[in-house]
């Protein structure tokens, strides 16, 4: 196929690669780097296209396929921070200003008393997981299957989940 004729079946399918790509992303100007990254690499591989095959199909594979494998990108090198110690944030660009959390520390200390209710072979792998330690890392630590790490966290979730609702938190 040469690039004249791999632009014109392009320029056939342009709307619903548009479409598709929004519809992956959600989010107009990542459809349009979707779009762009998957005409590039789809001119980039024209030589494994082969004749006589559908080409919408063959492209929009291509673009799902480059969508998952940013996503996955993305999730591997997304950068997690430990939750902050502090209760305020700075509310103007002079950093004169600091809002004042009485009901969020309020909040904290209720949340606080209902980590402490629950028993250490639960709250210890959740705090650690909290303050941004793998599950791995934390089987690690406390020479314990993965799984058990697993199960220790979801079911510390649920019983914290189970008291805020009890105590009218969110």
């Amino acid at each position: 196929m040469s690039t004249q004729d791999f632009y014109q079946h392009i320029d056939v399918i342009y709307n619903p690669l548009q479409s598709f790509a929004l519809g992956l992303t959600k989010n107009m100007d990542d459809a349009r780097d979707l779009f762009q990254e998957t005409v590039f690499k789809a001119l980039k591989n024209k030589d494994k296209f082969s004749i006589g095959t559908n080409f919408k199909a063959w492209i929009m594979t291509l673009m799902r396929n480059t969508f998952i494998n940013e996503y996955r990108r993305k999730k591997r090198h997304a950068v997690t921070s430990a939750p902050s110690d502090s209760f305020y944030f700075e509310a103007s660009k002079d950093n004169t200003a600091i809002r004042n959390h009485g009901t969020s520390n309020l909040e904290m200390e209720e949340l606080t008393k209902m980590m402490n209710s629950i028993e250490d072979k639960l709250r210890i792998p959740f705090q650690m997981y909290y303050v941004g330690l793998s599950y791995q890392e934390i089987a690690d630590e406390l020479d314990i299957p993965l799984g058990t790490i697993k199960s220790r966290i979801f079911f510390a979730r649920k019983e914290l989940q189970a008291l805020a609702l009890s105590a009218g938190l969110r």
